[in-house]
């Protein structure tokens, strides 16, 4: 009798035996399957509370998988099922399945990149993170005033206090915290360049240096002319000069400049208006980088006080009022 029920056991034993090789073998292929990569957008998303069936599903939709069930064996199988992390993902072609749940359990999501650049007026800044979907946050209704108070600094005037650099975040990062990074970066640099500062300046505070960075920022394209235009415009204030420079009048004309400077440009009575008014402007006028913070602290000495643009990006400078009136009329006027 107990012969008769032998086959009646092994046979189920032996079909479940080769549906469990076939499984598998099947798991097996899987695990060497290679996947597409994905090093452009639209990247993978990982959704915040997805399940991980939900995201192995995704996975096979979107053409990296074709077995979503195997990928949810191995998140089991690696004790990694509930480590998924939210966010935005992006790997090169031929991962295997274990090395891409490496991936999307590792929260290194994709970062996206904003450039803040030197010279920048604060609403050029910010017309810029406008423009950046990708980040979250409407910055436009508020006033300069409710923007700096929101970043911790009220009462602060916010042009020139965002270091310009290449900033990254991951997509939903609030535009306000892009700022907050970029105001606590200048912070550090201006710190660390105004503990190095000459000795004797004619500057009483870090954001006077800021300012006067600035100008030099617009004074200028060329690195090998920073130090000379700071020792030119730190000359004149040790001396009570006007620092009678161009960019600052633009700055105070606002809306009403016209991409023509003329001479009632330069008799308008602003508080940029540094023909008309004495010392430094009250704010900078842009965004310096570091080189232009640099030169302001450590500016170059010598005699000049006067320099005019010769009209190939550089600038001719002079120690006398004759030698720079017959500068002007060469290079402004074209008279040899």
């Amino acid at each position: 009798m107990r012969r008769r029920w032998l086959p009646l056991i092994l046979v189920p034993v032996l079909v479940i035996g080769i549906i469990a090789g076939a499984l598998g073998w099947d798991y097996q292929r899987f695990l060497m399957r290679p996947i597409p990569g994905n090093e452009a957008e639209p990247y993978f998303q990982v959704p915040r509370g997805a399940s991980l069936r939900q995201i192995a599903e995704r996975l096979k939709t979107d053409g990296y998988l074709k077995d979503p069930h195997l990928f949810v064996v191995l998140a089991y199988l690696s004790g990694q099922a509930r480590e998924l992390r939210a966010g935005e993902y992006s790997w090169p072609g031929g991962l295997r399945p274990p090395e891409l749940l490496e991936v999307l359990t590792s929260g290194r999501v994709v970062q996206h990149a904003v450039t803040l650049v030197e010279g920048w007026r604060f609403r050029r800044t910010l017309a810029a993170l406008a423009e950046r979907d990708v980040f979250s946050g409407d910055l436009s209704g508020l006033t300069d005033s409710e923007l700096m108070a929101r970043l911790g600094r009220p009462g602060q005037a916010p042009e020139g206090r965002f270091f310009p650099d290449t900033y990254s975040f991951p997509r939903g990062t609030a535009k306000l915290e892009i700022l907050r990074r970029a105001l606590q970066r200048m912070e550090e640099v201006l710190a660390e360049e105004w503990a190095e500062r000459d000795a004797g300046l004619p500057l009483k505070t870090p954001y006077e240096a800021l300012i006067l960075a600035s100008i030099v920022e617009k004074e200028t394209g060329r690195k090998t002319e920073r130090a000379k235009v700071a020792g030119v415009f730190v000359r004149r204030l040790r001396r009570g000069m006007r620092l009678q420079t161009d960019p600052t009048v633009i700055y105070g004309l606002g809306e009403d400049y016209d991409g023509d400077l003329t001479s009632a440009d330069l008799r308008a009575d602003t508080p940029y208006n540094t023909y008309r008014r004495g010392g430094l402007p009250p704010t900078p006028i842009a965004l310096p980088g570091r080189a232009s913070i640099t030169a302001a602290l450590h500016p170059e000495e010598g005699e000049a006080l006067y320099f005019v643009a010769r009209g190939d990006g550089g600038h001719h400078f002079s120690a006398t009022l004759e030698e720079h009136n017959r500068a002007v009329r060469r290079y402004i006027f074209g008279d040899e």
